[in-house]
């Protein structure tokens, strides 16, 4: 007889958290160490630095944001539609050490994998390309695990970052197949509709524990990808055992996101879609397939200038949050990590 499955126990959200507070020697938030020293799994590469990636969408994992990241030893992950010319122009423009912080991206069709090779062949030192991210919307496919096979066995130096998924056992299988870091999150991002559209997901701090403990215990890594919407959230990724955390609408609306200025009512403000939108699918697909719903939406976002001050609000946060609970680095943040579960966040009496 058929059994309908229910996983009654509770999940949850960065919303639904706060981090208690500890006793702490620590005197001032500069003395707080926010690099971490990774070596991968596969790729046996060695990586130091700060670990917050721009999502590879077209707004955020630019050229221009990559120069801002860089100054502060953070990751850009580019987005997949830059033409290989452009890609091999990048490629010769900065000395090999740039490129730690730079994951070449790719999707699962033929031509990414094609893009690749021609770029790999055509840059004059190859080994600058160290870092894939192969990003799909749903990582659950064996086609997508093999697809990740064929990559490593391709590739065998290269770190590769995969997803996305949200459970413990695809992750297992990405790890298996041949991934570094494995990319967590379905449904959790500003202009991602899965959730309304399909119903599929899983709170994203949950995801983050339950994942990160599967990574962890094959000597691989996860990256938190979706959910942030303020430095809180960003300090509650690392809590919960990410590694790596990934943000898109955090970063939008910048000078170094692509995308012109609109002008409304004397207002700035700068267009910012998901990469499943109407908007995405039309620019690079030449429209939604009639097989396909569009999973994404279209907003236009204030005008924020640089995106320095915004880097500065993040690694701020997290350097305070570290003194709050007692953590003289990043890495030891986790560890001494309390969630709360509450039922209010903030005091928003003030707010429109």
């Amino acid at each position: 007889m058929f059994k309908l499955r229910i996983d009654a126990d509770v999940k949850l959200d960065f919303k639904d958290v706060l981090i208690r507070p500890k006793r702490s020697t620590l005197f001032s938030r500069k003395i707080v160490e926010l690099n971490r020293t990774y070596k991968f799994k596969h790729s046996k590469h060695e990586w130091t630095g700060v670990p917050v990636v721009a999502a590879n969408m077209d707004t955020t994992g630019t050229f221009a944001m990559t120069e801002a990241f860089s100054k502060h030893t953070m990751i850009v992950a580019l987005h997949k539609h830059y033409s290989s010319e452009e890609l091999i122009k990048f490629y010769n423009s900065h000395d090999e050490n740039f490129f730690d912080n730079i994951f070449y991206s790719i999707g699962m069709i033929d031509q990414d994998k094609i893009k690749l090779r021609l770029v790999m062949k055509t840059i004059s030192n190859p080994d600058k390309l160290k870092n894939i991210c192969i990003d799909v919307a749903n990582g659950y496919s064996e086609v997508f695990v093999d697809f990740v096979k064929s990559i490593r066995q391709e590739f065998p130096d290269k770190t590769i970052m995969a997803g996305n998924v949200v459970t413990g056992e695809m992750v297992e299988a990405l790890v298996l197949a041949g991934a570094d870091i494995v990319k967590v999150g379905i449904g959790p991002g500003s202009t991602c509709i899965t959730r309304k559209i399909t119903g599929i997901g899983y709170p994203q701090l949950s995801a983050i524990i339950e994942c990160a403990d599967a990574a962890h215990g094959l000597s691989a890594l996860i990256c938190s990808d979706g959910g942030c919407t303020v430095p809180g959230d960003v300090v509650k990724a690392f809590g919960a055992g990410a590694d790596f955390v990934m943000l898109g609408g955090m970063l939008a609306g910048h000078d170094e996101s692509d995308g012109d200025i609109i002008e409304k009512n004397g207002q700035k403000y700068k267009k910012f879609y998901g990469m499943s939108s109407d908007t995405a699918m039309n620019k690079y697909n030449g429209g939604v397939a009639e097989y396909r719903a569009s999973e994404g939406k279209t907003v236009e976002v204030p005008y924020r200038g640089s995106v320095e001050y915004t880097i500065q609000e993040i690694l701020g946060g997290l350097r305070s949050a570290c003194t709050y609970v007692g953590a003289a680095r990043l890495k030891d943040l986790s560890k001494c990590t309390t969630f709360v579960q509450v039922t209010q966040q903030l005091n928003n009496i003030f707010e429109d």
